[in-house]
C-alpha cells in the first residue's frame, strides 16, 4: 500500500524545519544576548536620561489651531 506523497512532503518540511531552526536562530539569539549585555552595563538613569532627550528631540509636532 502506497502512501499519500502529501505526507512524505509534510514529513521532509518537518525534517527540514527541525534541522534548521537551531541553525537559523542562534545568530538571533546571540546578537540578542549581546544587546542584553550592552544595555545591562549601562546605568539606569543614563538610559532614562537619554530616552527623554531622544522624545524631547523628536515629539510629534502640535496640531495647528485653527
Amino acid at each position: 500500500m502506497r502512501r499519500h506523497p502529501v505526507l512524505w512532503l509534510l514529513a521532509a518540511l518537518f525534517l527540514i524545519a527541525v534541522g534548521l531552526w537551531p541553525a537559523a536562530v542562534t545568530p538571533v539569539a546571540l546578537a540578542a544576548t549581546g544587546l542584553a549585555a550592552v544595555i545591562g552595563a549601562i546605568p539606569g538613569p543614563v538610559l532614562v536620561l537619554a530616552a527623554v532627550v531622544a522624545y524631547l528631540r523628536h515629539r510629534p509636532a502640535r496640531p495647528a489651531h485653527a
